[in-house]
C-alpha cells in the first residue's frame, strides 16, 4: 500500500463518516459508502481490493480478540437465559429460514445455501448498539435483548467460520474421516493455546508489566493476537478463532482492561479499513443491472428476520412495541456477513457473482435500517399515546457503579466496604507488583493506568457512576482528575488528597468530595491519647468534634489564599490562636453546665 493510497484512506474516512454520523446512519455505513466512491466502481482512486482485504481483515481479528476478552463466565450465565434461549433461537430460525430461501430463490446448491442463510441470520453488532446508544435506548427492554442477541450472534460467528473449511473440501470430498480430522486437529491446536495461555502467556505479562513501559505492553498485546492468528493460519484453521481463544483465555486477567485499551484503536481503525475495503468491493453493476432483484432480496431478507424477532421477542415476554422496536434494530445483515462470504468464496464455496449480490443485499439492508428504525418508533407513538406507560425497564445500575482508581492501603478499604455492601466496582492499579500481591488474597484487580482514557472506556467509565481516587501520586491524581472531567463528565469524582496542598490543587480543579490521608487517623489518634491519660469519652469526643469542624472550616478559608504563602502562613498562625480560644470556651462552657447540674 502506497503514502498516496494511505491518504486517500484516511480522507475518505475522514469526510465520509461525520456525514454519515450526521446523517444518523451511522459509522459503518459512512465506511462502506467511503468504499465505494474511491473503489474501482466509484472514483477509482484504489484498484488493489483483495490486498486492501486482506490486511484489514485484522480488524476483524482484533475485535474477535476482543469480544473474547468480554467473555467472562459470570457475565454470560447472568445472561444465560436471554443469550441462549431468544439469541440462540434467532440465528437458527433465521439461519433455516434463509437458508431455504436461498436455495429456493437463489438455486444455490445445500452447502452454499446453508452458508449464505447463516452469514445473512447474523446483525450488525457496530451498527446496532451505535444506534441504540444514539437513542439512548440501551437500557430499553428491547436494547437489553438486542445486546443478547448480538452477543450470542457473536459467538455463533466462531462455529460457521470454524465449520467453513470443512465445506469447502469440495461437495464430494466431505467425508466423515476428512471431518473428524479436521476436527482433532483445531482441538488440538486449542488445547495447545489453552495450555500455553495459563502457563507462559500470564506469567510472561506479568514480567512485561513490570518494566512499567506502555509501549511494551502495547507490543506485547499485538504481539499476542497476531502470534495467535499466525499459529492457526499455519495450521489452516480460523484466525479468527484464535484471536477469540486468545482473548477468552486472558478474561479474568487482571491484565484484561490493559489489554483490550491497548487493542481497541487498532481495532477501531483495521475495522474501518476493512468496511472501505468492503465497499470498494461493491458490484456497482448490479445496482444498474439488476435493481428490482436486489430490492426484493433485501426487502425479504428485513422482512425475514424482522418476523422472526418480533415473533420471539414476544415469546420471551417483550411487549409488541418492543418487539418491533427489537426486530427493527435487528432487521439488517452484519459485517460478519462479510468476513463469511469472502471466506467461502476463497474457499471455493461462491462463486464471485453470487458472494457479490450477497454483500450487496446486506449493504442495502444495513441503509433501510436507521429508516426502519425511524419508522418504527413512530409507528409507536401513534399507537401508544404520550400519556401512556413507555416500553423502557428502570435505569438499570451499571454492573460496576464504581471505578476504583488505585488500589493501595486506602483503595483497598474502600474496596473491602463495597465489597461487603454487595456493591459491584472495577479496581485499576498501575503497579503490576501490588496487582499480583493483593490478587493472592482473592481481591478483584486489573492492571491498568487510569489516568488514560482509553484504559477508563475499557473499564467502562461511561456506564459507572462514582470514581474513586486513591491515587497516591499526586501528579497522576490530578492529571486523571482532568482527563474525567473532558471524557466522563458522568462520574463523581470521590477523591484522596495526599495532604493539604493536595487538596487545595483538587479543589482548583472542582472536586469538592475528599478526604486527607492521615486527618481522620489522626484525630482518632490523639483521641486515643487523651482516654490513655484519663480524660473522659465525651469530653475526648466533644474535642476530636470541635477539632474536625473547625480544621475543615479552615480549609475552605485558606484555599482562597494559598498561592500566597505570606498570607497563608498569617493564616494558620490565626487559625491556631483560634483552635486554642475555642478549646477555652468549650471547656468553661462544659464546667458551667456540670456546676448548673449540681
Amino acid at each position: 500500500m502506497s503514502l498516496v493510497e494511505v491518504v486517500v484512506f484516511l480522507a475518505a474516512a475522514v469526510i465520509a463518516v461525520p456525514i454519515a454520523q450526521k446523517l444518523r446512519l451511522g459509522s459503518v455505513l459512512g465506511y462502506l459508502l467511503a468504499g465505494v466512491v474511491i473503489g474501482p466502481w466509484g472514483l477509482g482512486l484504489i484498484d488493489q481490493v483483495d490486498e486492501v482485504l486482506h490486511l484489514a481483515e485484522f480488524g476483524v481479528v482484533f475485535l474477535l480478540f476482543i469480544i473474547g476478552l468480554e467473555m467472562q463466565p459470570r457475565r454470560l450465565w447472568a445472561l444465560r437465559k436471554t443469550i441462549l434461549g431468544l439469541g440462540g433461537l434467532q440465528v437458527l430460525a433465521s439461519g433455516v429460514v434463509l437458508s431455504l430461501g436461498a436455495t429456493w430463490i437463489m438455486h444455490l446448491p445445500p452447502a452454499p445455501a446453508v452458508v449464505a442463510g447463516f452469514s445473512l441470520a447474523l446483525s450488525s453488532t457496530a451498527f446496532a448498539l451505535q444506534m441504540l446508544g444514539e437513542r439512548g435506548e440501551l437500557t430499553s427492554r428491547h436494547g437489553r435483548s438486542a445486546f443478547a442477541i448480538l452477543l450470542f450472534q457473536d459467538l455463533a460467528v466462531i462455529p460457521i467460520l470454524a465449520l467453513l473449511p470443512l465445506l469447502s473440501v469440495g461437495h464430494a470430498e466431505v467425508t466423515l474421516l476428512g471431518g473428524i480430522e479436521k476436527t482433532a486437529k483445531v482441538a488440538a491446536v486449542i488445547a495447545g493455546l489453552v495450555v500455553g495461555g495459563h502457563y507462559v502467556l500470564k506469567p510472561v505479562l506479568r514480567v512485561v508489566a513490570a518494566t512499567r513501559m506502555q509501549e511494551i505492553f502495547i507490543a506485547m498485546t499485538l504481539l499476542i493476537v497476531v502470534g495467535t492468528a499466525a499459529i492457526m493460519e499455519a495450521t489452516g484453521i480460523s484466525v479468527a478463532l484464535g484471536a477469540f481463544v486468545a482473548g477468552v483465555l486472558l478474561a479474568d486477567s487482571e491484565y484484561r482492561h490493559e489489554l483490550e485499551a491497548n487493542v481497541d484503536p487498532f481495532k477501531d481503525l483495521l475495522l474501518g479499513l476493512f468496511f472501505i475495503a468492503v465497499g470498494m468491493s461493491i458490484n456497482l453493476g448490479l445496482f444498474a443491472s439488476q435493481p428490482v432483484y436486489l430490492i426484493e432480496l433485501t426487502l425479504g431478507l428485513v422482512a425475514i428476520k424482522g418476523l422472526i424477532l418480533a415473533v420471539l421477542a414476544r415469546r420471551h415476554g417483550l411487549s409488541w412495541a418492543a418487539s418491533r422496536n427489537l426486530a427493527a434494530y435487528l432487521g439488517q445483515g452484519g459485517e460478519f456477513a462479510f468476513v463469511i462470504l469472502s471466506t467461502a468464496v476463497a474457499g471455493h464455496l461462491f462463486v464471485q457473482a453470487e458472494a457479490d449480490v450477497l454483500v450487496a443485499t446486506v449493504t442495502l439492508s444495513m441503509v433501510l435500517t436507521p429508516f426502519a428504525v425511524q419508522g418504527v418508533a413512530w409507528f409507536n407513538a401513534r399507537r401508544a399515546p404520550a400519556a401512556g406507560t413507555p416500553d423502557y425497564e428502570m435505569p438499570a445500575e451499571s454492573e460496576h457503579p464504581v471505578i476504583i482508581a488505585g488500589f493501595g492501603r486506602v483503595g483497598g478499604i474502600v474496596a473491602r466496604m463495597l465489597r461487603a455492601k454487595r456493591i459491584g466496582f472495577v479496581a485499576l492499579e498501575a503497579n503490576p507488583a501490588q496487582v499480583d500481591f493483593v490478587r493472592r488474597f482473592g481481591a478483584k484487580v486489573y492492571y491498568g493506568d487510569a489516568s488514560r482514557v482509553d484504559m477508563l472506556r475499557a473499564a467502562r467509565a461511561e456506564e459507572a457512576r462514582v470514581l474513586v481516587l486513591a491515587i497516591a501520586d499526586v501528579e497522576v491524581s490530578l492529571r486523571t482528575v482532568h482527563m474525567v472531567q473532558t471524557h466522563f463528565p458522568n462520574l463523581t469524582i470521590v477523591a484522596r488528597a495526599r495532604d493539604r496542598q493536595h487538596a487545595y490543587r483538587l479543589m482548583d480543579l472542582g472536586v469538592t468530595v475528599f478526604e486527607r490521608d492521615t486527618f481522620l487517623s489522626s484525630i482518632a489518634l490523639a483521641g486515643d491519647t487523651m482516654r490513655a491519660l484519663g480524660l473522659p469519652r465525651a469530653e475526648v469526643e466533644r474535642v476530636q468534634k470541635t477539632f474536625k469542624a473547625h480544621d475543615e472550616a479552615r480549609l475552605a478559608e485558606h484555599y482562597e489564599v494559598a498561592n500566597d504563602q505570606e498570607r497563608l502562613e498569617k493564616r494558620v498562625r490565626e487559625a491556631a490562636v483560634e483552635l486554642e480560644a475555642l478549646f477555652e470556651r468549650d471547656e468553661l462552657e462544659a464546667a458551667g453546665e456540670q456546676s448548673g447540674g449540681r
